[in-house]
């Protein structure tokens, strides 16, 4: 593996400076049946949190305040992405439909039943502990709400050469087991595109 692979690589888990931005256009690119399938998903009432994990540039939650009347939050690990996911939302932030924060998924500063829904898209490979990153959210989402954790296949990202490492590679089966290990009450997995990307939702 090359350094400038393993940089790229990095760049993914935690997106900075200009090329973070780069790789965020790419990956809006790239996932957008991704994005497709959650917004299609979900069905939160007016007026009720939605929490985004590793939000980026921000490009799902602008989606989602098109078409949901939720108040929508987000917490990503990079600071760079903070300050340009509120400038691409600003009205949304300026008008408090929107909240931004820096942080860890593992330690989420959020209060107990708190979310009507959670949604995280290819973030879940660079959890530094993937139980308690999913107890912690199942820890904020209210009862009967559900968390919709979508990803690349194992098969697919292996075919990736900036993935070779730190990338952590799950099969829907891993996902599911550990959703059941968090504690969640049902755990289903769809096909999203075949052999290339599927979403886990968990309801609590």
């Amino acid at each position: 593996m090359s350094r400038f692979s393993e940089y790229i690589g990095s760049q993914f888990g935690n997106p900075r400076g200009i090329f973070g931005v780069a790789c965020c256009l790419i990956m809006n690119t790239i996932n957008k049946a991704m994005y497709k399938r959650t917004v299609a998903l979900m069905d939160v009432p007016q007026g009720e949190k939605v929490l985004d994990i590793g939000y980026g540039n921000g490009y799902l939650l602008k989606l989602l305040d098109k078409v949901c009347k939720a108040n929508l939050y987000g917490i990503d690990i990079s600071a760079d992405m903070q300050s340009l996911a509120m400038k691409k939302n600003k009205s949304a932030v300026q008008e408090g439909r929107m909240h931004l924060c820096v942080g860890d998924c593992c330690n989420l500063p959020y209060e107990d039943e708190n979310f009507a829904a959670v949604t995280s898209i290819n973030t879940v490979y660079f959890w530094r502990d993937t139980l308690k990153g999913l107890q912690e959210i199942k820890r904020c989402l209210k009862h009967g709400s559900c968390f919709y954790n979508v990803v690349y296949t194992k098969k697919w990202l292996d075919t990736l050469s900036y993935t070779e490492k730190g990338f952590k590679k799950f099969e829907p089966e891993q996902l599911a087991q550990l959703g059941y290990e968090a504690g969640f009450a049902d755990v289903e997995v769809q096909e999203i595109v075949k052999e290339k990307s599927f979403v886990v939702v968990y309801k609590k």
